[in-house]
Order: C-alpha cells, then sequence, then structure tokens
C-alpha cells in the first residue's frame, strides 16, 4: 500500500529539538538523506518512570512499582546524548553498537521515522530488510527513549497510525479496519524529487499472513513513549485514541469462541513462518494481555473510551485466569496431565480440554525440572504445545500475566536448563527443535526452519532486551549479566547477525543477515536496563490489584 503523498525536494539544516513538534504526513516537505546525517542534538533528559532504586538489591527480589506518579530521578549513566558524556567514557562494543544503530535511521522527508531491519551491504538479496518493521523498531525505540531522543519515536507511533487508516486489500478481500502494518519502506522518486510510504500489511509477506502482533506491539510502545516523556499529549491525541479502539475492536469482537484467547494463524507474529504455532500461540496472547493493559491505561473516559475500558476489564480477567490456569506447567502439573482421564464429559470435567496423556512428548519428562515452570506454547482442544517459546514467557512476566511464583518459576527454569535455553548465545526463541517426520509435517520441509535454525530452536541475540527486562523485575539481575557477557564474546565479532544456529548457538545463522538493528538495539536496551534499572518503567507493568467483575453462573450450569 502506498501513501500518496508528494514533497518537494529542498536543502534543509538538521537540527531535533527535545520537545519539537511533530507535523501530520502532508506538511512534510523535506527530502531523506538516510545514513550521512549528524547525530541527534538532544540532551539526556530524565525518564518520566525514573526514581530511587537505591532499596533495589543488585540480588534481591524487590519489584519496582509501576506508577505515573513516581517520579525521583536515579543516577544515570553517561550516554551518547547526556551532556557530560564523552567517547572515550563508553566501552568500544557499545560505541560501536550505537554508530551502527544510528546508520540504520531512515527519514521520510527530513524527519526520522523509524530504522531498517538490517544494514548488510553484503548481502546480495536485500528483501524487505531495507523497511521499517513495527516489532523490529521496538528496541531500537527504547534505546532512542532512553537517552532521551523522543522525536523519532513520537514520528514513528503517528506515521503508523496513519498508514492504518488505509484501505488494505490482499487479491479481493479487505482487511480489517484496525490491521496494523508489518513494515514500510520510504519510496524515493529523483525525477519528481517527492517520497512516499509503502507499508505491506501481509500482502508481500511470506504465506501473505497479516501481522497480529503489530497492533499490540503499537499499543505497548506508545504507553512507553508516554512513561518515557510524560507527554500525555500523544496518547489523547484523536488520531491514537481512535487507532487504539480499532486494534481493540479487532480483538474483542464477539464470535464463536469459547476461549478469552486470540484465534490466529501460523505466521502472524515474530515467528512469521509455519511453525505450528496456529490457533492461540502464548507470543500473542501474552501481547494481547500486555497491550491492553496498556490501552487501559491511555484510553480517554469519554463515552467511548468506557465502553472499551469496561469491554478491557472484563476480558483482561478472564483472559488471565485462563492462561494461568491452563497455559501454566510446571512439575506437578506435568504429573497431572500424565495420570488424566479422558472422555470427560461434563462441567466437573478435570481435563476440560481432552488432552490424551499420550500424545505427551518424551523430552518433557527430562526437561522439566523440580523446580520451575512456564507457559506452553498453545492450548486448544486436544492439543498441547509443550514447547517453550521465550518472547511469550518475558512478556507475560513484564506484563504481570505471570503471577509473581510463576515469574520466578520462570526464572527458575532457566537457571536449571541454561544449557538448553541460553547456551552460548543468548536466546533460544523455541525448544525443542522440531525434526526429521515432524519437522516435514509441521513445517512443510521448510528449508529454513531446519533443526535448530531460524525459528527452529535457533538463538536470537534481540531476546536480551526482554530476558533483561524480566530479571530486573524479578530481582535477578545475575541472569542478565551472565547473558549479556556471553553475547559480548560474539557479537561483535560475528558483525551483529540476526541469530545463531545450533543446539547450543554456537554458529552464525546460515541465512541470518549482518548489521541486524533489533541485534544492535537489543545489546543496548539490556546494558541500558542493568545500568539503570529506572528505565523498566516503561516497558514493564506491575500486578493489577483491581477486584474482578462479578460472574455469572451460564444458565446452561444447571440445565
Amino acid at each position: 500500500m502506498t501513501e500518496a503523498v508528494d514533497g518537494a525536494h529542498e536543502t534543509v539544516v538538521w537540527k531535533v529539538e527535545p520537545h519539537s513538534s511533530v507535523a501530520e504526513a502532508d506538511d512534510f516537505d523535506r527530502s531523506s538523506r538516510q545514513l550521512d546525517r549528524p547525530r541527534f542534538k538532544i540532551e539526556r533528559r530524565l525518564s518520566f518512570e525514573e526514581r530511587s532504586l537505591s532499596d533495589l538489591s543488585i540480588t534481591g527480589n524487590l519489584r519496582p512499582v509501576d506508577s505515573y506518579g513516581s517520579m525521583h530521578s536515579f543516577g544515570a549513566v553517561p550516554t551518547p546524548t547526556s551532556p557530560d558524556w564523552s567517547p572515550f567514557e563508553l566501552p568500544p562494543m557499545v560505541d560501536e553498537a550505537w554508530d551502527a544503530l544510528r546508520k540504520s535511521v531512515v527519514f521520510f522527508r527530513g524527519q526520522p521515522v523509524g530504522t531498517v531491519a538490517a544494514v548488510d551491504h553484503a548481502s546480495g538479496e536485500v528483501l524487505n530488510y531495507d523497511q521499517v518493521f513495527v516489532r523490529d523498531f521496538v528496541p531500537s525505540a527504547l534505546a532512542f527513549l532512553m537517552t532521551g531522543e523522543h522525536e523519532i519515536v513520537r514520528n514513528f507511533l503517528l506515521k503508523t497510525i496513519h498508514l492504518q487508516s488505509l484501505e488494505k486489500k490482499i487479491d479481493q478481500f479487505k482487511l480489517g479496519e484496525g490491521v496494523m502494518p508489518a513494515s514500510f519502506k520510504v519510496n524515493n522518486n529523483p525525477t519528481r524529487k517527492t517520497e512516499t510510504l509503502m507499508a505491506d500489511f501481509g500482502e508481500s509477506a511470506i504465506g501473505r499472513v497479516a501481522p497480529v502482533d503489530s497492533g499490540f506491539w503499537w499499543i505497548i510502545l506508545l504507553r512507553a513513549y508516554t512513561k518515557s516523556t510524560g507527554d500525555l499529549s500523544l496518547s489523547e491525541t484523536p488520531e491514537c485514541q481512535n487507532g487504539m479502539r480499532l486494534i481493540l475492536s479487532l480483538c474483542l469482537s464477539e464470535g464463536f469462541d469459547t476461549f478469552p484467547t486470540l484465534l490466529c494463524a501460523d505466521g502472524c507474529s515474530m515467528i512469521d513462518r509455519r511453525m505450528g504455532v496456529y490457533g492461540y500461540p502464548i507470543e500473542i496472547q501474552a501481547l494481547f494481555f500486555m497491550a491492553l493493559r496498556c490501552a487501559l491505561a491511555m484510553l480517554k473516559s469519554d463515552a467511548k473510551g468506557k465502553e472499551f475500558m469496561e469491554r478491557i476489564m472484563k476480558r483482561l480477567h478472564a483472559l488471565g485466569y485462563h492462561m494461568r490456569r491452563y497455559f501454566w506447567l510446571d512439575f506437578q502439573q506435568l504429573n497431572d496431565i500424565y495420570r488424566y482421564k479422558t472422555e470427560e464429559y461434563s462441567h466437573t470435567a478435570v481435563n476440560k480440554f481432552n488432552v490424551i496423556p499420550d500424545s505427551i512428548p518424551d523430552w518433557i519428562f527430562d526437561f522439566m525440572p523440580c523446580r520451575g515452570g512456564y507457559f506452553v506454547g498453545n492450548v486448544s482442544p486436544a492439543r498441547v504445545d509443550f514447547r517453550w517459546f521465550a518472547l511469550g514467557n518475558c512478556i507475560a512476566i513484564l506484563s504481570s500475566l505471570a503471577t509473581p511464583e510463576q515469574s520466578d518459576a520462570i526464572m527458575d527454569l532457566i537457571e536449571e536448563r541454561w544449557e538448553e535455553l541460553v547456551g552460548e548465545m543468548p536466546l533460544k526463541i523455541s525448544y525443542p527443535a522440531l525434526e526429521g517426520h515432524e519437522w516435514r509435517i509441521v513445517t512443510g520441509c521448510d528449508p529454513k526452519n531446519t533443526r535448530w535454525s531460524y525459528h527452529n530452536g535457533g538463538s536470537w541475540p534481540v531476546l536480551l532486551w526482554l530476558l533483561t527486562a524480566a530479571c530486573i523485575k524479578t530481582g535477578r539481575p545475575q541472569i542478565a549479566r551472565r547473558a549479556i557477557e556471553l553475547a559480548e564474546n560474539r557479537l561483535s565479532k560475528d558483525g551483529w547477525p540476526e541469530y545463531y544456529d545450533g543446539k547450543l548457538g554456537r554458529y552464525v545463522g546460515k541465512q541470518a543477515r549482518k548489521l541486524q538493528t533489533w541485534s544492535i538495539a537489543a545489546y543496548l536496551v539490556a546494558k541500558m536496563l542493568l545500568e539503570d534499572p529506572s528505565h523498566l518503567g516503561m516497558i514493564s507493568l506491575e500486578e493489577d490489584k483491581v477486584k474482578a467483575p462479578p460472574m455469572k453462573r451460564p444458565a446452561s450450569w444447571t440445565a
């Protein structure tokens, strides 16, 4: 899809002010200079969430408070935009990462609007790695927010919500109004000296699947921007309020579902190829839960907003109960499933999804430690995907979908199964890998998702920021520090690859792009989170203490 907005070419002097406003798309009248721009000149500003964390022990188990009102500053470390920073104060790897991140910035009519997926000039095929992906930009956005560079994030949020309003068609079928783009790119016309934005809503993606996660990431990032800047004006604009409502309308609509979880197709999220995650994947459910909570905090209490707030509250309580009850797996729950009776028919059934014990894979019995647990990959009638998925479990911690006890158990599992889940390069996107006949059936013989590669058990450095944030929230910063040290041994030397292959993540991925932007940004975010834990407030939600709405017993109960 193309946003047909033209602008005349002219020479401009690049300057970014801390609170410079973002014009609408039609007001932009400048051309792009993507890689040769000077660095942003913005003073370091304290995060809206920054406060004293002197009571947060490095080895303790205290959880930061999620509060808009807490504004006490915490001693910030020098950053590339702070007044007391000098190039000699940053470790070489950090300085290299910042330089690479800035070179990935994309400009639209003189304004920074995102970062490309990868700046790998050595690769023969560009494919779509020259585009700005919504999910890929999140760690880049957090890195910029943590150093006070807010404008690029604001621009990104406004441009993507503008693209949402475009008509979206795949073949002859029209997509829902609230669908957000997976990515967009800037098209330059040197003859006419104009620029346009072209968005991809799934019509060019592998398998032609619309991105379910993009809308959730957009809402989460909008909250992160608000928490970081203290600027409520952006989230309260009619465009952002309407955008949130459109996204929520897609997710909260009533249909044939008997579960509060969101039904999805394969390939609709970070795992964007066929990997057997169709149904109710943990990644989408966790992002859905977090986006609902973020939207609840940002929706205005007008007539339209109140209606959605009521629907969100009901869905949150039902979704939280469902996930904690049916997706959670630990040693005791595994033993219970192993002893399940089948073909139960009544409201008192224990095996509510009619899971056949013989379908439990052999590997899980040795993998599951006595201490630890996690949210399984998928639960649907007669089917449980017992695989571990890192992103969904980390988001479950950050959103407080996981209870404090479950969060601790996830961290216990990572410690107990360090070699399997972390190995030599953090972090396994999924575990274990599909092999042999199972790989052929589930992936359709996908040559990119062979065993221990890419989405099929590959190791992804981008997950480092999520792991670090989860570690800090659960009071386990030592786990994050250990993972970061592992990454520092290889990432820079290997050229910041997209992913690693092998059981231990020892080998650079066979099709991995170098200078992958979110690998770079994730490392920077992880480092800054460890150095200044107050940044956690941007991406973490504390446990909701609100009472659940009254539940009515269905008529079928006594029928």
